[in-house]
């Protein structure tokens, strides 16, 4: 049987509100596709089957339903479904996420014409809650990238959030590891493995919205037992935040030790100079505690390593998050993609 192009992979945890709006949005040629959604055994177990199903009786697409018996985890549930996808490459979508209207067909079209090629570094859009669309581009326009360490360290940041998230099915499967289980970064990790031995492409036309559900500082990270011992669920606190930044070093040092690179100076150094959603997050709690938070990414992360960083600390704390995200969207606007620093 003749492989689907795409498999759009969706981790599923009590949000069966939102994965319907998900579902609604998909509207490309159905025979390019299968739809995989993971549960991961959540309170809202029985509203999100539902969901499912409702969707499956009015739907011209290809849908396979699997329940996880256990709670796996973000980096489990990732990995369970690689080994469920039956397409050529997979595309995750977060279950809070959108696709771009229209935006579906021309991606498989790229996807069809680029077959040889192991990882798309995609861009995409996020609404603000003032409704500023802003534009996660990181190149003037799509553009092949050479295979090695120097370009996996570029797009080490630039891969995490996993709206649509593109790589092919069976290379990484066959990287597959429970190893960094509870960090958050799977998928960042499938892009290494990849992207050190591959060329890899940037794909200039967003077709994912990221909803970013996390401005409603509610996660649902941490039930899982990988994930117990690094985050509480229900709150972006700042033991959260830090746990997370420090998950970064830990898969390079995973990496460093694989494949005999340098990826932890490289990775430090950009996220630095690119530290700013690290460093807005906690700006809400207010001046103090934003304050005492950024002297702890500079002590357990290591984030001090450039003007930039100290550029947005002070910046958050004197103009407060709204001013300083407004300055920035219209920095990027006007140079037409994220600045390389």
């Amino acid at each position: 049987m003749k492989r689907p192009l795409l498999s759009i992979c969706i981790p599923s945890f009590n949000r069966p509100d939102q994965l319907s709006a998900l579902l609604d949005s998909i509207d490309c040629n159905p025979e390019n596709i299968e739809i995989v959604i993971c549960e991961d055994q959540s309170p809202k177990r029985d509203e999100i089957r539902n969901c499912v199903n409702v969707f499956k009786s009015n739907s011209r697409y290809k849908i396979r339903y699997f329940e996880n018996p256990k709670n796996l985890g973000y980096d489990g549930n990732i990995r369970r479904l690689i080994e469920l996808a039956e397409g050529n490459f997979v595309m995750f979508m977060g279950d809070d996420d959108l696709f771009v209207p229209l935006a579906l067909d021309r991606f498989l079209w790229f996807l069809s014409e680029n077959g040889d090629i192991k990882y798309i570094l995609r861009s995409y859009i996020s609404v603000h809650p003032d409704g500023c669309i802003e534009h996660f581009r990181y190149l003037p326009k799509t553009t092949v990238l050479p295979a090695g360490e120097e370009t996996v360290a570029w797009l080490f940041k630039r891969s995490v959030t996993i709206s649509g998230f593109t790589i092919s099915r069976d290379a990484a499967y066959a990287a597959s590891t429970s190893d960094l289980d509870g960090t958050l970064l799977y998928q960042v990790y499938l892009m290494a493995c990849v992207c050190m031995d591959n060329e890899s492409i940037y794909y200039e036309h967003p077709v994912a919205h990221a909803v970013q559900s996390f401005r409603g500082d509610n996660p649902h990270f941490g039930n899982a037992e990988a994930e117990k011992s690094r985050y509480t669920p229900g709150s972006i606190s700042q033991d959260n935040s830090i746990n997370f930044t420090k998950s970064y070093f830990e898969l390079t040092d995973y990496l460093d030790r694989k494949y005999a690179t340098h990826l932890t100076r490289r990775v430090r150094t950009i996220l630095s100079k690119y530290s700013y959603p690290f460093l807005s997050i906690q700006r809400r709690r207010g001046i103090g505690p934003f304050l005492k938070y950024a002297k702890r990414l500079e002590k357990e992360a290591g984030f001090g390593c450039t003007p930039h960083y100290y550029l947005y600390k002070w910046g958050l704390a004197l103009f407060g998050e709204k001013f300083t995200d407004r300055l920035i969207m219209r920095i990027k606007n006007t140079v037409g993609y994220t600045p390389d620093l």
